[in-house]
């Protein structure tokens, strides 16, 4: 029988990753996009994601898993931006983003 060595973390293990914004932000549009795969209109969007992290993870498929861990990296990221103040506070429109989300969310649904 062949093996081969890998690396695995300790079970106890805890690493802080550095993380920039575009990082930051590429996290985020994953995740979106992971929600706009698994979003069927069927419920309120809150309801929905917390009726999919409600789930075992072995429980969930394969995209509501990857949805799951990257709703877990970008909680993390922005747990510890907030802990160091590393976010800055802006307004914007929230009639225009409803009409970009929308016409993306009609985009994906074509496709």
């Amino acid at each position: 029988m062949e093996s081969q060595k890998v690396k695995e973390l300790k079970d106890d293990a805890m690493l802080d990753v550095k993380v920039n914004k575009t990082y930051y932000m590429m996290c985020k549009s994953a995740l979106y996009t992971v929600f706009k795969v698994l979003y069927d209109n069927s419920a309120n969007p809150d309801v929905f994601v917390k009726q999919i992290v409600a789930k075992e993870y072995k429980d969930m498929d394969d995209t509501q898993r990857l949805f799951y861990t990257l709703s877990l990296l970008v909680a993390e990221i922005e747990k510890q931006g907030v802990e160091k103040n590393a976010f800055i506070e802006k307004e914007i429109d929230i009639d225009s983003l409803k009409a970009e989300l929308s016409e993306k969310l009609n985009e994906s649904n074509e496709d």
